[in-house]
């Protein structure tokens, strides 16, 4: 079982880092002067791209953990996880790639908040 878990959490952290990257790369380009005159269906299309490789992910990952698929966790325990592991991913990304968006004391607050509800989620 603890195989099954960390393979889920592996994969949901590989299929956060490519909807993170489908949802808010285009940005980080818009901002590099990138992709200047690009039509934002064409924006869309690329970023359905990119997300293509989060489902590759997400899906095996829901697939492995799911306890009436043999594996360690319930609906809403992956859920909660992957909201955590979302959050985690975004962080990264922010202070990697959008360094005038500071961390605050409040987003560590809501951190803080959604680690609670894991605990919670994970009582029995």
């Amino acid at each position: 079982m603890i195989k099954k878990a960390l393979l889920t959490v592996f994969l949901l952290i590989c299929s956060n880092t490519f909807m993170t990257l489908a949802w808010y790369g285009h940005l980080k380009l818009k901002q590099m002067n990138k992709l200047v005159g690009v039509s934002l269906f064409l924006i869309i299309l690329m970023s359905w791209g990119v997300a293509f490789f989060e489902y590759m992910f997400q899906v095996p990952a829901n697939r492995i953990g799911f306890s009436e698929d043999g594996g360690p966790f319930s609906l809403w325990q992956l859920k909660i996880i992957q909201e955590v592991i979302t959050l985690s991913v975004f962080t990264v990304f922010m202070l990697f790639f959008f360094k005038d968006q500071p961390l605050r004391w409040n987003h560590l607050v809501g951190f803080g908040l959604l680690i609670a509800a894991v605990f919670f989620l994970f009582k029995k």
